[in-house]
């Protein structure tokens, strides 16, 4: 396969790649320290990424967070 190929390839299947990135992080996470530690690990990446999002002005994850939650 060429270089173009394999770059149209990963561009169209940029969601799919990504995911069976972050399965393969998190199950070696699993084995080496294992699973209640990886989930409290995944759980301060995600606060981190949406403390960063709210610093960086980007408001897609609280759009998305406003569709469950709506104060009034």
């Amino acid at each position: 396969m060429e270089r173009e190929g394999m770059y149209t390839f990963f561009k169209s299947n940029k969601g799919r790649f990504i995911g069976m990135l972050a399965g393969l992080l998190f199950g070696i996470l699993v084995l080496v320290v294992g699973f209640w530690r990886s989930v409290f690990l995944a759980i301060c990446i995600g606060v981190g990424y949406f403390i960063g999002s709210m610093y960086d002005g980007c408001s897609k994850l609280r759009m998305f967070l406003r569709k469950f939650y709506d104060p009034m």
